[in-house]
């Protein structure tokens, strides 16, 4: 029997409307089927209450732009979603958990290493917020990050991408025919962190026996290589045949056997929009398998309208996809700005659609390369409907005395060459200090 966290947060004053797939019905109908069930009177089954996350808890894992104060009036129910995931963590890291539940919306996944608004029903991303505290807090040093969600979490991958101390992986439905349009093989790490993401585009169609292949025969190898001080999964469930918005063929019975394969410390909500249909029956078997218990009685009151694709015509696939994965090798671009300080810079440049809020965000990202630490990053970022950039200067955990120094130097610079448009953040994850400038406001400590 596993002592087992769980944590309801329906986010009641926060919506993107009444018929929106992302609202709180999607907990509410859970929370319904748990209390039928008697899941709650489990012995090993522990209830937390919600906690707020601060905005330097946030500002440890995103820049939020163009400064933290213009998103702290709306992002009351995504701080509470992000504390929430923060506070079953701890828990778990102090022992009092065996591993939790973070049944909390809204969802965070798409929001990545710089945020101006909400993408992908995102604004705070939850399981990176829950990363960088339990990293500057208790001292763990490698984690692993599991997304199950139909979708890429490209907004995790962002923020990790050049840090050799967290793995990340997402099995999602194919970029090429579902939002975001990323999270293909080839994406895996920056300079520092190669091979540190492991990107398994799945095919529409794919079902349990899909899934378990792929977890069996590459997740878990992976894993165990890196053997990770904790894992979170990053549960969606919009893999769900059920599911309106994706086209996967999972079942709750199917969710329960990720989670006994995966033995996550920590599940936490991602999407899953099936409100009636899927949600209550596949949070009940996640929940079991956390809990040790027998889920194979879970049963949706719907069947599926078509099969799975079958494991035989899906192996091929795997394998192909897997070799491709192998077989990729590092390709950056090396360029820097006059003002940099010494040693090598990786650039990549990238462009970031909003599709809540309907604007670009223009990104240039430089990372140090470096043989010692993740390495020193400056992101330049702007919004195709505002004239303002915003800089991220970012100095890694573990970082070595040349990779801090640089961020230093960085940040000197940002402040006394930048024009009254520009404002900054600092993220000193050494240290675990923060510091937000702006021409008119000045300095200012989170």
């Amino acid at each position: 029997m596993k002592r087992t966290g769980i944590l309801f947060f329906p986010a009641f004053d926060w919506s993107l409307g009444d018929s929106h797939p992302e609202r709180e019905e999607r907990l509410l109908y859970t929370q319904e089927q748990l209390f039928e069930e008697g899941i709650l009177d489990l012995p090993q089954i522990k209830q937390y209450s919600p906690r707020l996350a601060s905005l330097h808890e946030a500002l440890r894992a995103q820049a939020l732009f163009p400064t933290p104060e213009v998103h702290s009036g709306s992002l009351d129910a995504h701080l509470i979603a992000a504390g929430s995931a923060i506070l079953l963590g701890e828990a778990r890291v102090r022992g009092e958990i065996s591993n939790g539940f973070v049944m909390a919306r809204p969802p965070g996944h798409h929001s990545g290493a710089t945020s101006w608004g909400n993408r992908g029903f995102c604004s705070l991303n939850n399981e990176a917020i829950l990363v960088n505290h339990l990293r500057a807090r208790f001292g763990i040093k490698k984690i692993a990050i599991v997304d199950t969600d139909v979708h890429h979490g490209d907004g995790t991958q962002d923020i990790f991408y050049h840090d050799p101390n967290v793995l990340f992986i997402s099995l999602h439905q194919d970029g090429r025919t579902l939002f975001p349009g990323s999270g293909f093989v080839n994406e895996k790490g920056g300079p520092n962190a190669w091979d540190q993401t492991l990107n398994i585009p799945l095919p529409p169609g794919t079902g349990d026996e899909g899934y378990h292949y792929v977890l069996e025969n590459w997740v878990l190898p992976r894993l165990q290589s890196f053997a990770p001080d904790l894992i979170i999964n990053s549960a969606g469930q919009d893999n769900h045949f059920t599911d309106p918005l994706a086209s996967m063929k999972l079942t709750a019975n199917g969710y329960g056997r990720i989670t006994e394969l995966l033995q996550p410390d920590l599940a936490v909500l991602e999407g899953g929009y099936s409100i009636e249909g899927a949600l209550p029956y596949v949070n009940l078997a996640i929940l079991l398998a956390l809990a040790g218990e027998d889920y194979h009685h879970v049963r949706e009151p719907q069947k599926p309208d078509s099969p799975a694709l079958p494991l035989a015509a899906l192996k091929p696939y795997f394998e192909a996809l897997k070799n491709q994965h192998e077989t990729i090798k590092p390709r950056f671009t090396i360029q820097g700005k006059a003002f940099f300080p010494q040693g090598t810079w990786i650039y990549s440049p990238r462009s970031v659609y909003y599709d809540t809020d309907g604007f670009e965000e223009t990104r240039h990202d430089y990372i140090r390369e470096c043989s010692h630490c993740g390495g020193t990053v400056y992101i330049e970022s702007s919004r195709s409907t505002s004239p303002q950039k915003s800089v991220l200067v970012r100095i890694p955990f573990q970082a070595c005395s040349e990779c801090e120094q640089a961020g230093y130097d960085l940040w000197d610079h940002l402040q006394h060459h930048s024009d009254a448009s520009t404002s900054g953040l600092l993220q000193n994850q050494l240290h675990d200090k923060l510091d937000v400038w702006s021409r008119k406001e000045g300095l200012r400590k989170f």
